[in-house]
């Protein structure tokens, strides 16, 4: 039987084409991640990202790969490689830490389909050969956001994701901006970061969506429970649950009280196993879903794009990040056409040694 040998961290930074920022006080202005390799003792290796968020999670990179060296490795170094529920379990001891346990379990799937010699999609189960994909365009000048927005559709995106920061007058400008210079084939959506004041968000989402707004994601802080669910019954516009369903458990809560209709699911912070189950959990319950990168560079997108062409993902996926790298650690760049990423040249996409020697953070 095969075992899992060795794990191993290679912690990397790479340049951004320009900074993105959303909500309050968060800002990323560089691509930072902690690439996670698992090989096993016939010699297949799967390998994923792991995005320090401290913001969002808590986790750092010298955190991430603190807590893999130091607390997961041991507890699966010896396992056996396709006892993946196992896996999981030995994990659970550890609170938090998701980005770090997520790019493991993503790690051993993709070392799981190297030693059974089939692609990671269809170890998943991928039913759609393509995925259609958005772009997360950050907080920014007026001038600044267009420029953007322009580049990105004329490399292909279709949809939009636009954070907005709660200021109604300059968001309402933006998305009228973004709607006349882009035309009606580029759709839009918002995403508040939990900005909206909880008394004008009705009024303020309702004006939005005549401006051509589409959907919303976490209008209102996670904490005004009472006023997210109010909010989700005047059916103002589809609202999307991102920072109020991290977990398995919290999207139990969230299903219980009825506060969004399209789950956005992000691997790189559940990982596949879990990811699954809040998939599944939510098409049970009639909600829509989405996969989010968390922002994650062209290994992270490969990864989130396997598990986006499984069925039940029926919203486009945020997957166009990759496009804001200035320079990148794979050894083949991603192409995105008319709209959509394909599953399998996203499952061919391998680490370059050489670029992941040029820009990992510590010289091995």
């Amino acid at each position: 039987m095969t075992k899992i040998a060795a794990i191993e961290t290679v912690a990397f930074r790479l340049p951004l084409k320009s900074a993105l920022a959303w909500g309050k006080e968060s800002v990323l202005d560089a691509a930072e991640g902690v690439l996670v390799r698992v090989r096993a003792d016939s010699g297949a290796c799967g390998v994923a990202e792991a995005p320090p968020r401290p913001t969002i999670y808590g986790e750092t990179r010298a955190s991430i790969e603190t807590a893999i060296r130091e607390l997961l490795a041991p507890r699966l170094i010896g396992r056996e490689l396709s006892d993946l529920a196992g896996a999981r379990r030995a994990m659970a001891f550890l609170a938090g830490n998701p980005t770090a346990k997520g790019a493991l379990d993503m790690a051993l799937h993709d070392a799981l389909a190297r030693e059974r010699r089939v692609t990671l999609p269809e170890l998943l189960g991928a039913a759609a050969s393509e995925v259609e994909v958005s772009f997360i365009l950050g907080l920014a000048s007026l001038d600044a956001a267009l420029a953007e927005a322009r580049w990105v559709v004329d490399a292909g995106v279709r949809v939009l994701k636009v954070k907005i920061g709660g200021d109604l007058r300059s968001d309402l400008e933006l998305i009228r901006a973004l709607r006349a210079e882009l035309g009606p084939s580029v759709r839009l959506y918002v995403d508040a970061n939990e900005t909206l004041d909880p008394e004008r968000a009705a009024s303020s989402l309702t004006a939005l969506a005549a401006a051509g707004v589409l959907w919303a994601e976490e209008p209102l802080p996670v904490e005004r429970v009472r006023e997210r669910a109010a909010l989700r019954a005047r059916r103002v516009v589809p609202l999307i649950a991102d920072d109020s369903t991290f977990t398995l458990s919290n999207l139990r809560r969230e299903l219980d009280l009825d506060t969004f209709d399209v789950l956005n699911i992000k691997p790189a912070r559940t990982g596949y196993q879990e990811s699954r189950e809040m998939l599944e959990l939510a098409h049970s319950r009639g909600k829509g879903a989405m996969v989010g990168s968390q922002a994650g560079t062209t290994i992270g997108t490969a990864r989130a794009a396997a598990f986006a062409a499984l069925p039940g993902v029926d919203h486009p996926c945020e997957l166009a990040f990759f496009l804001k790298l200035e320079a990148d650690i794979v050894d083949r760049p991603l192409e995105i056409r008319d709209g959509r990423l394909s599953v399998a040249e996203a499952a061919r996409v391998e680490i370059d040694e050489v670029r992941l020697r040029e820009f990992s953070i510590e010289p091995r």
